[in-house]
């Protein structure tokens, strides 16, 4: 299906934010999602891929750069939590308000990090009527290894900056080789990625519970698909999502040896999206 990207720019918190809108042909009000993804991530990165992808199946897509990311404004390098809740606020509205989307046909789709954001965001935003995550991280502090001494070094060096991924076991706030593989190589090549982070970033990150929403989606269907290996988003903590939600919901597993296989590895990424369109046709159709 040939679709239409549209650079868009919508504001939350006097904050602008920059979008990608995908829009496939047709003159008939379409489902639409928005789609956030991994920590640091742009939209012309994973969050862009899979928007495109959902797209090509019918959907009109918002992938946008989250508060001090990409192309948007506010402060560089910080992850804020309650910001991106209130980003993915501003996105449902935003498409809520396009004369292609039906506004009773919105949903969330969150890769990696994204994934956690979009279940907590689905359970404040009674507007989103599906929600789905994809090597989601499902973060809660009560599985936090190291809660509280991790947290005296965050706040005490808060406003730091740290690489985002690095080579050769070098500190960075994506540690490993695996991260730098995506994130440090042309893989993951977008003009207006910066590799860096606030150490408050990770104070931010390490307190955000993205698992306690689970029974608070209430009746909103959920899907989660994951990599039955994950040393990054835990398999367990997406095993333990989709045991508390108590609406309609399921789980897929895919064969992974990677974190990082479900943003550009096929079949992966093709399965994952297949997954979505089928969830998503069926639940906002």
């Amino acid at each position: 299906m040939a679709v239409h990207l549209e650079e868009i720019a919508f504001v939350t918190d006097g904050i602008e934010l920059a979008g990608h809108l995908r829009r496939p042909e047709g003159a008939r009000r379409r489902p639409a999602l928005a789609v956030t993804g991994p920590f640091t991530g742009v939209k012309e990165q994973v969050a862009g891929a899979y928007a495109q992808r959902l797209a090509e199946a019918g959907f009109v897509t918002l992938a946008f750069d989250h508060r001090g990311f990409g192309a948007s404004g506010g402060r560089r390098g910080h992850e804020d939590t309650q910001g991106k809740l209130a980003d993915l606020r501003a996105a449902v509205s935003k498409l809520a308000a396009h004369p292609a989307v039906d506004p009773a046909r919105i949903g969330l789709l969150g890769v990696c990090l994204g994934g956690g954001y979009a279940v907590r965001a689905a359970a404040q935003d009674p507007r989103v009527r599906a929600v789905a995550g994809i090597a989601g991280g499902y973060n809660s502090p009560e599985f936090s290894d190291g809660y509280r001494a991790a947290l005296q070094t965050f706040v005490e060096r808060y406003d730091e900056y740290i690489p985002a991924v690095a080579d050769n076991g070098a500190e960075a706030a994506m540690g490993g080789d695996e991260p730098w593989a995506y994130y440090g190589t042309a893989r993951s090549a977008a003009a207006t990625w910066e590799n860096r982070v606030t150490r408050g970033s990770l104070h931010s990150l390490m307190t955000f519970d993205a698992l306690g929403a689970a029974p608070l989606l209430a009746r909103t269907p959920l899907l989660v698909v994951h990599g039955k290996v994950d040393a990054y988003c835990s398999p367990d903590l997406a095993a333990r999502l989709h045991e508390g939600a108590t609406g309609p919901k399921r789980i897929e597993w895919l064969d992974c040896d990677l974190h990082i296989d479900l943003y550009d590895n096929e079949p992966y990424v093709a399965r994952a999206t297949q997954a979505a369109t089928e969830f998503f046709t069926e639940h906002l159709a």
